[in-house]
């Protein structure tokens, strides 16, 4: 089965720094098989047969750590769950920058969130599975609080639209 590792915090801005290669060696010896990453911030694309229990979030998380003395939090979605919240994507037409919009992946969205007020000309919008975020003048400038990404829970983790475009590609 395809799957979509996406790794939160690592190799952005002066958080730890994780190769690529050594990455992808941490998920082949945990038996996954073609095995490819995008970009430096923790995306993997990997095959992994039904029958490998032992390939979950978990022991990804306990193998970093083992290598690296550190533990980010690793979300895994099936190629169809990767699909599916690429498809939800409500704002492909004003995203006329896709390094500016965002999605934010996570477990669930949480039922009772609350979004916030006054963040003109940017866009929230909650989807079935995901949250996801306009912002034309860039994240760096963006009106939505850090206090508002943490209530997405703590595995949410944000990808631009062309990185999710790359990883679709790789599935």
């Amino acid at each position: 089965m395809r799957t979509v590792a996406l790794l939160r915090g690592i190799n952005v801005g002066k958080s730890v720094r994780i190769g690529m290669a050594p990455l992808r060696e941490i998920f082949e010896g945990l038996g996954a098989t073609n095995v490819r990453s995008y970009l430096q911030s923790g995306n993997i694309v990997f095959d992994v047969a039904s029958t490998n229990r032992t390939l979950d979030a978990a022991a990804i998380e306990s193998a970093i750590n083992e290598r690296f003395g550190i533990t980010p939090r690793v979300l895994l979605l099936s190629s169809a769950q990767f699909r599916a919240v690429a498809r939800e994507i409500p704002i492909r037409e004003v995203a006329t920058d896709p390094s500016r919009g965002f999605v934010y992946f996570m477990d669930s969205v949480p039922a009772d969130l609350v979004l916030p007020d006054d963040i003109t000309p940017e866009r929230l919008i909650v989807g079935t599975i995901a949250v996801y975020q306009w912002s034309p003048d860039g994240a760096s400038q963006s009106r939505i609080k850090p206090s508002f990404i943490k209530t997405l829970g703590p595995t949410a983790t944000a990808r631009n639209l062309r990185t999710v475009d790359a990883l679709i590609e790789l599935l």
